[in-house]
């Protein structure tokens, strides 16, 4: 029956004009030269009623002579025609046609390969969003061959399509070369036998149980398709009865965790099997998601924690909670999403943990077990007021201990505090306070003080009080420094600034006295804070800038009272040089610059108090009775919340705990964990947050993760976690001191040792340079105390003054520069790390886009209903203005701005449908539509008659001088559908235009007649391409990181040059990136402004935040963009350049001095007559202090 017809159609196209028609042909390639032979596509086509009564001949004639067919075989008995065709003349679609003019529906099949595939969510995504689309007929997606094979039909969808829509979904997908041909038959050839089966299911909440059910469903053997429909609660399913049966699809979907039923729909699951199980004692404490078997006194109930990886959303937590309960043995599960953890209640005589984590990896997640057979103690301190006497002690301790999971009590009366232990899975905070005043005492909570492990005040104070107390006797120092270098060097023949006639004592001047006793205080009191970091320095054998400040100071104390001491004790007739003016100028100095480095630091430990403020103080706690009746409300501390209550979540208020809804609809902004702006739909089974903020309905939530396991709590947690354990940077000053102490050292001893040998080598040269010594003494001990005093002298000149000021100047002047052009920088640690950051991470929404939605696009449906531009915004604005969604309120701002009016017109009978649009009557907008521009621009060759622009079609009414009134749909194509209205063809394409863009497109219907289409998205700020371009130019990576869906994060990525995208990312996971790259030797800079963004911002290496972001962010990170535009992340990287070399700058001013100095103290130079000075010190002291601030200067350049 099968016969094959090949014939050749096309002859090759002339080489040289092939040359010629090519734009960028480039003469002499050897490629035009010599084409290689094409090779030709195969194409295996179903035709779809095909009988043997047709000849397979005349229809294989008919396709071969198709130009760019090569050859065509049919066989009548699988209805498949196998075409090989040349893909750059013909294409699939143009056969298609072809055979669709001769009678039949024409089916092919493709094979893609599907790269970046983890989990069997992301194939029930694939399979949920493709299997839809038009002309697809069949989808089957395999995660272990990382392919999917497609069966579509050639004339409404195309292979390239295919694989643009995988592709957009954010996996990698190419078109394979095998020919599909062999699945082609295994997924036609049964058709004639497949049956369909309907089966009724219960327990779907929203679309995602429905991709879970087709997804699972459609790989299972012999399933041909799947369609399962949320609203009638059923499924239908075209199965091959050779392979499977009705009764196996059946107990699948069972074992996915929803009821299902051949007959007709099911009873609501399972109490009837449950009769046979105790009920809980206490009706008000449960212990987790509501649909939970509790423990019979037969099974040995035990507890696991198991750490779940591979989770991104509330479908993947809904999906192991279903998947895990429906297992025997399995008593309870609850997972916690931010954690990435699962707590499960097992009967450990029928499962084991170990068999637990293995039925979450079957799910398709990675699972770890963390802790086997846990048991948690809740700790509880009250404040119980009303006890008198030790009998109220006894009867409270008397009545909590003999109360069933109360483990300890201990009751303080002259504290009046009471430490409870309990057993959580029985009894909560709330129950125990009922307890305590159920005796006739008060009992509340002990508010614990927010711990802040960063807290900066205790340095602050420090620093400010040693930089104060410097400063009063550094000042009078400084006085007497200038006197004596300007006495020394104008009057050195007259005794200079300590002449003998002024001496107080044989050996002490007045000048002496007077830095000794300005040197001390600061020296004990002034210096105290630098000797206890200098200590815990040296006992992690370490020499950091504290060590050479302590060095410096206690040397040049030490010797100037030693030398000081022993001229008195030796009744010499001049004062000995002193360094007594060193430690008041160096601590002076010193303590300024860390003063203002701890005062900048404190900004970021505010972040963590900031975030616990998000949280609600109290909750609605109520009692349902039947049919979830209401029967008694009560208002109650959050903290008291227990697992399992209900709370009532009223319009408008916070979440106070993570739950999950069990009656109402609602929308939520969840705007503090995504950080996208768009409400998120709330109905029955859905998730929500603590902390997000509930919109327009009442809502009862049953609690499942309260207290620390809250999703608020987790973002504390992270943000504490990674600043404690962020690095810390070590300063370039603190390098440097590591080489310089011991240099220091060195030097000094080598002196010592020189001046000894020379002394006793020959004795003249040290009687020659140290006129003025005890004559008395022997000649050894002449010889030692010059050495010593050489050696010490070496030390006291060589430690620099100015190397503290160093880095604090140029980073104060900086900060000021970089205050100036609106950025915020937080010390020191910052400003030097941001010139080598070699990749940024930027956050998308509200970072790279401006955060609020805008309307890009009004599509006048001018063909459909002629309506101006004009009138559509006035009626569209006014409607949106009673709307509270985001959606609404962009179109409303676009509407105002359009028609120049803050005015707009009346509104009456609004209703808004969450998730699907709003309707409304709208009246009083003639003012708008009358202020029209008078302005008229004449076209050339353009009509001025505008009667002939008007057809035959229905016009609505521009009389507006009469008073009109508007039924207005605002709305998706469901609510469109809703209301009677078809949505075209070319419609619906320019909806799906913006929509694979990222954005979302509304109709609009004014009067019956569809008007308009509007798109909105969340615009990129216009200088975020420039600024991922220069980072790029600079060498820098750049990423985007963010919590939206994969489409959109690529859309925004590609307008603004961004490569590398991570999308639908939870705070923990960015935290996890910035790690992972830190990891591999990068820097990383994030720049974010929500609080999702907070804990990976602290653990960056420069958190760089949004100025017009949250507090939170803003507290969280090192640097703060005031002006809210990215091209300020390129000038911090710059700013930090010129920072860094200025400091390096300073440094050299700072040891130049010293440096010289060194050898003249050391008497290299005393053969030539150059002997230290005793003005020497200081001058030096003063000038690299004043080049080093000078130089510092030189950044505001």
């Amino acid at each position: 029956m099968t016969s094959v017809i090949s014939q050749n159609c096309n002859s090759c196209p002339d080489i040289e004009k092939q040359g010629l028609d090519n734009l960028a042909y480039e003469y002499g390639s050897q490629s035009d030269l010599y084409p290689p032979p094409k090779a030709a596509s195969t194409a295996t086509l179903k035709l779809l009623g095909l009988t043997p009564r047709h000849q397979a001949q005349a229809i294989e004639s008919r396709i071969c002579r198709l130009n760019g067919v090569l050859a065509a075989s049919l066989s009548l008995t699988s209805s498949l025609a196998k075409v090989d065709y040349d893909a750059s003349v013909i294409t699939t679609k143009e056969i298609a046609l072809e055979l669709q003019s001769a009678g039949f529906n024409v089916e092919s099949a493709v094979q893609v390969r599907v790269d970046g595939m983890r989990c069997q969510s992301c194939v029930q995504s694939i399979e949920g969003q493709i299997g839809p689309l038009p002309g697809v007929s069949h989808i089957q997606v395999s995660l272990q061959n990382a392919a999917a094979l497609i069966v579509y039909q050639p004339l409404l969808v195309t292979q390239q399509e295919l694989r643009e829509k995988i592709g957009d979904m954010g996996f990698g997908a190419t078109l394979s070369a095998d020919d599909p041909s062999g699945y082609d038959i295994s997924c036609w050839q049964r058709d004639l036998l497949n049956l369909t089966v309907n089966i009724w299911i219960v327990g779907m909440t929203c679309n995602s149980c429905v991709q879970s059910i087709e997804g699972r469903i459609s790989q299972m053997t012999g399933v041909q398709s799947i369609a399962v429909s949320l609203k009638e609660e059923k499924g239908t399913i075209t199965f091959d009865p050779s392979l499977t049966e009705p009764e196996q699809l059946r107990a699948a979907i069972e074992d996915m965790g929803f009821d299902a039923s051949l007959e007709g729909r099911p009873v609501t699951s399972g109490l009837s099997d449950l009769s046979d199980l105790q009920l809980p004692n206490k009706p008000g404490v449960s212990n987790g998601t509501g649909s939970q078997a509790t423990s019979g006194s037969g099974m040995k109930v035990q507890k696991c924690f198991i750490c779940v990886m591979g989770m991104t959303c509330a479908s993947c937590v809904a999906n192991i909670e279903r998947g895990l309960r429906k297992h025997k043995g399995i008593v309870t599960v609850l997972v916690s999403l931010m954690a990435g953890k699962a707590e499960v209640k097992y009967d450990s005589e029928v499962v084991s943990a170990a068999a637990v984590t293995q039925l979450i990896e079957d799910l398709g997640f990675g699972a770890k077990l963390i802790e086997d057979n846990a048991v948690t103690h809740g700790k509880l301190d009250l404040t119980i007021t009303g006890m008198t006497c030790a009998s109220c002690v006894h009867n409270i301790e008397s009545k909590l201990t003999s109360t069933k999971g109360i483990l300890g009590a201990s009751v303080a009366l002259a504290t009046k505090k009471a430490q409870i232990m309990f057993d959580p899975e029985v009894l909560g905070a709330r129950d125990i306070i009922k307890i305590i005043q159920s005796l006739g005492f008060e009992a509340s909570l002990v508010k614990a003080g927010f711990k802040n492990n960063l807290d900066h005040t205790e340095e602050i104070q420090q620093w400010k009080n040693s930089f104060l107390f410097s400063l009063v006797f550094g000042l009078p120092v400084m006085g007497l420094m200038i006197y004596m270098m300007v006495m020394d060097s104008q009057h050195q023949e007259h005794g200079g600034s300590m002449p003998e006639e002024q001496n107080l004592l044989p050996g002490l001047s007045l000048l002496n006295l007077a830095f000794f006793l300005l040197c001390t205080p600061v020296q004990i009191f002034g210096g105290r804070y630098f000797y206890i970091q200098a200590f815990r320095s040296l006992k992690h054998r370490t020499a950091n800038m504290d060590v050479l400040i302590v060095l410096a100071t206690s040397i040049a104390y030490i010797y100037s009272c030693v030398v000081l001491v022993v001229a008195m004790a030796e009744r010499a007739s001049q004062s000995p040089v002193t360094f007594f003016d060193t430690p008041p100028m160096l601590f002076l100095f010193i303590a300024l610059g860390r003063w203002l480095e701890h005062v900048a630091k404190s900004k970021t430990s505010e972040a963590l108090a900031k975030l616990m403020s998000l949280q609600a103080t109290d909750a609605t706690v109520v009692t349902l009775g039947l049919e979830h009746s209401i029967i008694s409300e009560e208002q109650v501390e959050v903290e008291l919340v227990q697992r399992g209550d209900i709370v009532k979540v009223a319009p408008g208020g916070r979440f106070p705990v993570d739950g999950r809804v069990i009656e109402g609809s609602s929308m939520a902004d969840e705007s503090l964990i995504t950080g996208e702006p768009m409400p998120v739909s709330k109905k029955v089974g859905s998730l929500v947050i603590a902390g997000s903020i509930n919109a327009h309905g009442a809502l009862l939530v049953e609690a499942t993760h309260v207290g620390a396991d809250t999703t608020l709590s987790q973002i504390v947690k992270l943000v504490e976690e990674a600043q404690t354990s962020k690095a810390p940077i070590q300063q370039f000053a603190d390098r440097l001191s590591g080489y310089f102490v011991p240099f220091i050292v060195i030097v000094s001893l080598l002196t010592l040792v020189a001046w000894l040998a020379i002394g006793f080598v020959n004795f003249d040269i040290v009687r020659e340079n140290f006129p003025g010594y005890n004559q008395n003494i022997s000649k050894a001990e002449v010889i030692v105390r010059f050495a010593f005093q050489a050696s010490i002298t070496v030390l006291s000149i060589a430690c620099p003054c100015s190397l503290g000021l160093a880095t604090p100047t140029a980073v104060m002047v900086g900060t000021g520069v970089g205050a100036q052009n609106g950025i915020l920088i937080k010390g020191g640690e910052p400003l030097e790390m941001a010139h080598k950051i070699n990749v940024v991470m930027f956050d998308k929404t509200g970072t790279i886009t401006n955060g609020v939605p805008r309307v890009t696009r009004v599509l006048v449906l001018w063909e459909i209903a002629r309506m101006p531009l004009r009138k559509i915004l006035a009626l569209v604005g006014t409607a949106e203005a009673s709307s509270e969604h985001p959606l609404g309120m962009a179109v409303t701002k676009h509407c105002k701005e359009e028609l120049g009016s803050d005015l707009l017109g009346y509104c009456r009978d609004f209703q808004a449908v969450p998730g699907c649009g709003i309707s409304c009557r709208v009246s009083n907008v003639e003012h708008l539509l009358q202020q029209q521009s008078e302005e008229r621009f004449l076209l050339p060759g353009a009509t001025t008659d505008e009667s002939s622009l008007l057809s035959s079609r229905p016009v609505i009414s521009d009389d507006y001088s009469v008073p009109m009134s508007y039924s207005v749909l605002i709305g998706n194509r469901e609510w469109m559908r809703r209301n009677g209205h078809h949505i075209g063809a070319d419609v619906d394409a320019a909806m799906s235009s913006h929509e694979t863009k990222g954005q979302t497109a509304i109709l609009v219907a004014i009067e019956g007649v569809l008007c308009a289409m509007l798109a909105i998205a969340d615009t990129v700020k216009p200088e975020s391409a420039l600024a991922v371009f220069t980072l790029n130019s600079m060498g820098i990576e750049v990423v985007m990181i963010t919590g939206d869906n994969r489409r959109t994060a690529k859309a925004i990525a590609a307008q603004v040059g961004i490569r590398k995208v991570f999308a639908e990312v939870l705070p923990s996971h960015k935290v996890a990136k910035v790690q992972e790259l830190q990891e591999q030797g990068r820097r990383v800079a994030m720049v974010g402004d929500g609080v999702n963004d907070s804990p990976a911002l602290a653990q960056a290496d420069v958190g760089i935040a949004i100025g017009t972001g949250t507090d939170v962010a803003i507290e969280a990170a090192d640097i703060v963009l005031i002006r809210n535009d990215l091209l300020d992340v390129v000038a911090s990287v710059e700013l930090s350049k010129k920072t860094v070399r200025r400091i390096r700058t300073n440094f050299v001013f700072a040891l130049i001095y010293n440096l010289v100095g060194i050898p003249i103290a050391a008497g290299v130079f005393m053969p030539v007559g150059l002997v230290l000075q005793p003005w020497m010190g200081s001058a030096a002291m003063a000038a690299s202090s004043v080049s080093v601030v000078l130089s510092s200067l030189m950044l505001r350049m």
